[in-house]
């Protein structure tokens, strides 16, 4: 009994299972945000004099796939030292939009998209991680498609509408949510004009996973996602490094 968790682990470990990648790498040259600079680094020992080799980086705690704590955008909500081991494993649910998003690249999943996952693959759990697919992490790394600006300085991807947040939190219970684009809400979207769908996450002292990939990879139902991420005090945000767990 005392092994069983190591048992476990090498069965997941097996051909029946597969271990996803769910992050972005990140560099000088990653899509992001146009209010950010590129990241930044300089190497302060090398090789060459030193028996190591060190880098100092530079980069917004919000860069490539990254986490973003409640206090992101709320004052005294819980920043990433905050969050407890326990919140970096949920049931994952993926809804799939990627059809929708293609046809109209401004698209904001619906209510009627949860209940049409619900019809097929049954409520979604108490806790669960939802994310939204919609094959937009595609487009990386290039950084005026990952943007796919329509005039200028107005960015267009997709997001979700309030309404299905407010369903999932509210209705599910959900324990956290994540999707492709750089932004919870999407950008042409007048009504969630500044943020409000994020701002509404965030409120719900939940976390939530932004600019994901490899959503296609993983199955709507069944896997287990793990969001990892360094407990920097005081952080708002920080790169994370997300994967699933799904039978093979």
């Amino acid at each position: 009994m005392e092994h069983m968790l190591w048992e476990q682990l090498k069965t997941l470990r097996s051909p029946n299972f597969k271990w996803v990648d769910l992050t972005h790498e990140f560099g000088a040259d990653t899509p992001r945000w146009p209010g950010f600079e590129p990241m930044d680094y300089q190497i302060l020992f090398d090789l060459d004099a030193a028996p190591m080799k060190v880098q100092q980086f530079t980069f917004p705690g919000q860069y490539g796939t990254h986490v973003d704590a409640p206090g992101h955008f709320h004052a005294g909500g819980r920043l990433l030292d905050n969050i407890d081991v326990s919140e970096f494993a949920y049931p994952l649910c993926v809804i799939d939009v990627h059809e929708k998003a293609e046809a109209d690249n401004a698209y904001a999943l619906t209510v009627e998209d949860i209940k049409e996952f619900e019809r097929e693959y049954g409520t979604i759990p108490e806790g669960a991680f939802v994310a939204m697919r919609t094959d937009w992490y595609k487009r990386w790394p290039n950084q005026d498609k990952s943007q796919n600006w329509i005039a200028e300085g107005q960015a267009c991807y997709p997001g979700w509408s309030m309404e299905s947040l407010e369903f999932l939190f509210e209705q599910r219970d959900v324990g956290a949510v994540g999707h492709e684009g750089f932004d919870t809400d999407p950008p042409t979207l007048e009504s969630q004009a500044p943020f409000k769908g994020e701002g509404y996450v965030l409120a719900q002292d939940k976390f939530q996973i932004e600019v994901m990939s490899n959503l296609d990879e993983v199955p709507p139902v069944g896997a287990v996602i793990f969001c990892t991420f360094p407990k920097v005090k005081g952080a708002t945000g920080f790169p994370a490094r997300c994967f699933a767990i799904a039978p093979a």
